[in-house]
C-alpha cells in the first residue's frame, strides 16, 4: 500500500502546486502531455512484449464492451424517467462508460498488483477504452453535441495516430525481437516519470465547486461508473468461475473514474461542461475510496 500512499501525496502536491504563482494556469495539461506523449508509451513498449496471448487475454478486452452496453443502458433509462436534458444524457453517455484506464489507471495497478499487472492493463485499455473512445464515444459526440462544434474526422485520425496506440502497434510488431539492453534501460527510466507526473496533473485540475443543478446525474453518474458497473463485472466473472490476475486487473479497471479526455471533448462539442468537469473532478477524489474497496472485494471473493 506504499505505492498507494504516494499517489495520494502527489496528487496533493498538485493540488499545492495550483497555488503557487510559479505555476501557469495550463500547467496540468503540460504534464498531460507529456505522459501522453512519452511516459505512457514508454510503459506500453516495455509491457506489450510481456503479454502472454490466451483465453484468459480475451476477458481484458471483452469486459470493457460489456460495462460499455450495461453502463449505457442505465444511462439511457435513467435519463428517460428524469427528463434530463440532452446535454446532460450526452454527458453521461460519454463519460460513465469510458474510464480513466491509463492515466489513474496504470498508478492504481501498480500499486495493487505490481508491474505484473500492466500487460493485462494495457489489453483492457487499447483494445477496449480506446477502440470505445474512436467508435461509440465518436457517435455519441456526433448525436448530442452541437453540430459543426467537433471535427469527428479529426478525433478518429487522433485516435489512430495516438502515440500510446502507436507505442502498441510497434510493441507488438516488435514481440519476436527482444529490446537491446540500453534501449531498456532508457525507456525504464522514462517509464518511472509516468506516476508523478500524471497524479500531480491531476491534483493540479481537481475543483470542488458544484451548481446544484448538477448533483443528481453527478450522483447516479458516479454511482454506475465507480460501483455498480465493477461490482456486476466481479459478479459475473465470479459466476462464470474465471479467476486470475487479468481478470482481477480487468475488474478494477472497470472501477477507474471518468476518462478526462472524453470529459474534455463533450465540454468542446457543446454538452453540460459543469457536469462534464464535475464527473472528472469529484470522480477522481471518490475513486480513492472505492477503488480500494473493489479491490478488497476482489480478494475476499477470491
Amino acid at each position: 500500500m506504499e505505492n498507494f500512499a504516494l499517489i495520494g501525496v502527489f496528487v496533493v502536491l498538485g493540488m499545492f502546486f495550483r497555488r503557487l504563482p510559479a505555476f501557469p494556469k495550463d500547467s496540468a495539461q503540460a504534464f498531460n502531455i507529456f505522459a501522453l506523449y512519452v511516459s505512457l508509451p514508454a510503459v506500453i513498449l516495455l509491457k506489450v512484449p510481456q503479454i502472454v496471448f490466451s483465453p484468459e487475454v480475451a476477458i481484458a478486452a471483452a469486459i470493457p464492451w460489456g460495462m460499455l452496453a450495461f453502463s449505457a443502458a442505465l444511462v439511457l433509462l435513467a435519463a428517460r424517467l428524469s427528463g434530463w436534458e440532452r446535454s446532460v444524457t450526452g454527458v453521461l453517455l460519454l463519460v460513465v462508460p469510458l474510464g480513466n484506464t491509463s492515466f489513474l489507471g496504470i498508478p492504481m495497478i501498480q500499486a495493487f498488483f505490481g508491474p505484473s499487472g500492466l500487460p493485462y492493463l494495457i489489453i483492457y485499455d487499447q483494445i477496449g477504452t480506446m477502440v470505445i473512445m474512436a467508435t461509440y464515444g465518436s457517435f455519441i459526440l456526433a448525436t448530442y453535441g452541437k453540430q459543426g462544434a467537433l471535427n469527428l474526422s479529426a478525433v478518429a485520425r487522433k485516435a489512430v495516430l495516438f502515440p500510446p496506440t502507436l507505442a502498441l502497434i510497434v510493441g507488438l510488431a516488435t514481440r519476436s525481437w527482444p529490446y537491446p539492453e540500453k534501449l531498456v534501460q532508457c525507456l525504464q527510466s522514462v517509464a518511472t516519470t509516468l506516476v508523478p507526473v500524471v497524479m500531480t496533473a491531476i491534483g493540479l485540475q481537481l475543483r470542488f465547486r458544484l451548481p446544484p443543478r448538477v448533483f443528481t446525474p453527478l450522483a447516479f453518474g458516479l454511482t454506475v461508473k465507480l460501483l455498480l458497473a465493477p461490482l456486476l463485472a466481479l459478479l459475473v466473472c465470479r459466476f462464470l468461475e474465471v479467476n486470475g490476475m487479468v481478470v482481477d486487473v480487468s475488474i478494477l479497471e472497470s472501477a477507474m473514474p471518468p476518462m478526462v479526455t472524453a470529459g474534455a471533448l463533450a465540454v468542446v462539442a457543446g454538452m453540460d461542461s459543469d457536469l462534464a468537469v464535475a464527473m472528472i473532478g469529484i470522480g477522481i477524489i471518490l475513486s480513492f475510496g472505492t477503488i480500494p474497496t473493489i479491490y478488497w472485494l476482489t480478494r475476499l471473493f477470491a
